[in-house]
């Protein structure tokens, strides 16, 4: 029997402090970076997907005018085939939003809804700090040619995913491939491999990752 889907909302001044993540692309973040020039394909915006534990991010392009469905393929082409589906989703969009995407993204998959997923209508700050992070980017990669954003922005995206993130010390790529590695097995191979701590936002310890000592 199928859990009930579940959106949990509550007034803003009642929020309470997201759940620590415990492993990669199960609790991400959704934006969006609107009103830039429209580029040589049209597109306008760009979808910003990030993931809570590894803080790695995908610069998605789009149009300001896409909706819940649009935005939904988007997900699933370009999150869902690389990272799988996630559990929950912190977005500032509203919850009327965040249901239809749900049930449009469901319906690719070909079945109703197997688990509950929550999807919080608010923000916890990162996706504030990621976007202006990459407008800065943008900015300096651009210049002139304004048109040419969308171009750049697989580089971009490269480049911030390759930067060490002051709160874990690690670049997203790093945590992504040290799990990756120690998930399937390579370290059992090398008993000499100290442990280090990679700590969360909130600096909760949330998971060992084995590197040299």
């Amino acid at each position: 029997m199928c859990n009930a889907y579940v959106v949990k909302t509550q007034p803003h001044d009642l929020y309470t402090p997201l759940p620590v993540p415990k492993e990669p692309w199960v609790d991400i973040l959704m934006d969006f970076v609107l009103g830039l020039p429209r580029s040589k394909r049209g597109r306008d915006s760009i979808f910003v997907v990030v993931d809570r534990f590894s803080k790695m991010a995908h610069f998605i392009p789009c149009h300001k005018t896409d909706d819940a469905t649009n935005i939904a393929d988007l997900f699933f082409r370009e999150i869902v085939r690389l990272h799988g589906v996630p559990k929950s989703i912190v977005s500032d969009r509203d919850v009327k939003f965040l249901s239809y995407f749900w049930k449009v993204l469901w319906g690719k998959l070909g079945t109703k809804l197997l688990f509950s997923t929550t999807c919080h209508p608010q923000t916890d700050g990162q996706t504030e700090v990621v976007n202006r992070t990459l407008t800065q980017l943008l900015r300096a990669v651009i210049q002139k040619n304004l048109k040419n954003w969308e171009d750049c922005l697989p580089f971009i995206e490269f480049a911030y995913n390759r930067s060490v993130h002051s709160t874990t010390e690690f670049s997203p790529f790093e945590i992504g491939h040290i799990l990756f590695l120690k998930r399937g097995g390579l370290f059992n191979a090398f008993p000499n491999l100290g442990r280090k701590v990679i700590k969360s936002a909130t600096k909760e310890e949330i998971c060992f990752l084995i590197s040299p000592s």
